[in-house]
């Protein structure tokens, strides 16, 4: 017993010493070093744009701040607490979580409990065996020829198994598993900000074809007193038919827009209370499209700056980080293992014996160091693969960022364009109205035929709605600007 020990003792620390000289000469390399991204000092377009400091930009505006419209942030309070989508990320986010708290836990030995096992082994005459090991008690008589107790356990242990880390690769599955958890984290964030955007777009729209509704009936209203005055100057002679289908015509272009745009209202409608998690239903506003304010901080920070707010370039970061550790697990699991298993508890061949201690105890101690010799390449493949990996989760990293730059100049072109498109719709709004008003005025008068009419107030049908699309435009490009700086998740 004594000679088992020492050879046991000597293996355990012959295996520790190779292990620690090891480690210092051939450890994996597996720390994370930050790629080298090509970003520009500035956005295109960032110049022609009044921006505050490099080191902050609206993104930093928490969302409640950002939206002033109590009925919309009630919606997206909604989206947040009921939306599936949301939901689901959340629930992903939950169980990353408990992932990275197992993985904190890996370097831990493993401890089993065998509270009670009983084997009976029977055997019968023709069975192969030593006449040694044949075991039947049953009152000192002999044992059947067929199907007698051969031998008998009672047993209870427990067993403990440790494998040392002496390469990192617990700690790389470890860095692995926190990355995977962070990119979950800035994934959920990813979702809450294009959920936040989807609400505000569909409610920004509600807003529009309210608006677009307002022009229809007013257009529609004054083509039919348009339509009066001319079947009056018919019956009176000075007309002819054709103007009174013509008028109604256009009556009709104005009326029909009615319908069309509440089915657009309740589709619109239903899709919100979809995003909110809702069954469908009507959206309370009281805003009209003219009052709706938007934030209207511009600062845009630099590129550089931005990629530390967006929670894909996070998650793309992230991953690579993941994909980093993974190649340090892949390349320690083709090195030697040092692992201790402990063995101990009860064991007897008679159930009346089974926890007479001491006469039933038993205990076991193995030092293990084993290496894979040849594997078929699996080791080194999985190796190679785990580096491609890595390298594709830089050019992914590349590509988001890239992504992300142009979303943000996108955004920006928008901005400085609209302002310039509202005011010349603004103008032809303006134009249309005194044209209406004076085509009225000398048609009345006789200066005028019923066909300039009818085409003035064509024009201001189309320029005004027109113009609310582009005061929806302003609105969405705002909000554009936020979500692609990384603004709405905090």
């Amino acid at each position: 017993m004594n000679s088992a020990n020492k050879i046991l003792k000597y293996t355990l620390y012959s295996a520790m010493v190779t292990g620690g000289l090891l480690v210092t000469s051939c450890a994996p390399q597996s720390k994370y070093r930050a790629p080298k991204l090509d970003v520009p000092d500035h956005y295109r377009g960032q110049d022609t744009l009044t921006m505050a400091s490099d080191s902050t930009s609206i993104a930093d505006i928490p969302w409640r701040e950002f939206f002033e419209d109590e009925q919309l942030i009630e919606l997206i309070d909604k989206g947040l607490a009921h939306n599936f989508d949301m939901l689901d990320a959340i629930k992903n986010l939950e169980i990353a979580n408990q992932r990275a708290k197992q993985a904190k836990h890996e370097w831990l030995p493993s401890l089993n409990a065998d509270l009670g096992n009983v084997n009976y082994q029977y055997k019968s005459k023709n069975y192969y065996g030593s006449a040694s090991g044949n075991y039947y008690d049953h009152k000192g008589k002999e044992a059947p020829e067929n199907m007698y107790v051969n031998s008998a356990q009672y047993t209870s242990a427990l067993s403990l198994s440790w494998e040392l880390d002496i390469w990192g690769k617990i700690r790389s599955k470890s860095a692995a598993a926190l990355a995977e958890y962070l990119q979950t984290t800035e994934a959920t964030k990813a979702v809450q900000t294009e959920l936040i955007a989807s609400i505000v777009e569909g409610y920004y729209n509600l807003l529009l074809l309210d608006a677009q509704m307002e022009v229809a009936q007013t257009n529609y209203d004054l083509t039919k007193n348009t339509l009066k005055i001319v079947e009056l100057q018919r019956d009176a002679g000075q007309i002819t038919s054709l103007a009174i289908q013509q008028t109604k015509n256009q009556m009709l272009v104005a009326k029909a827009l009615i319908p069309s745009l509440k089915q657009q209202i309740a589709n619109q409608e239903n899709a919100l209370s979809l995003l909110t998690g809702q069954l469908p239903n009507e959206i309370e506003r009281n805003t009209k499209l003219a009052d709706a304010k938007a934030n209207e901080t511009l600062a845009t920070g630099v590129p550089l700056y931005m990629l530390s707010q967006r929670p894909d370039v996070q998650s793309a970061e992230l991953d690579l980080k993941a994909k980093n550790a993974l190649v340090g697990v892949a390349q320690t699991s083709r090195y030697p293992s040092l692992s201790i298993d402990v063995t101990g508890g009860l064991n007897s061949m008679l159930g009346k014996n089974w926890f007479n201690i001491p006469g039933s105890l038993f205990g076991g101690l193995i030092g293990e160091v084993a290496a894979p010799i040849f594997n078929k390449r699996k080791l080194k493949t999985d190796f190679k693969v785990a580096k491609i990996e890595r390298e594709r989760s830089e050019i992914n990293l590349q590509k988001t960022v890239y992504g992300a730059i142009a979303e943000v100049t996108d955004a920006l072109i928008n901005l400085q364009t609209i302002d310039e498109q509202i005011d010349i719709a603004q103008e032809q709004v303006t134009t249309s109205r005194l044209g209406v008003k004076q085509s009225n005025l000398l048609f009345n008068s006789g200066y005028a035929t019923y066909i300039e009419v009818i085409n003035a107030q064509k024009n201001l049908l189309d320029s005004e709605l027109n113009l609310n699309k582009f005061k929806q435009a302003k609105l969405l490009s705002r909000v554009n600007l936020y979500k692609a700086l990384g603004g709405g998740w905090k």
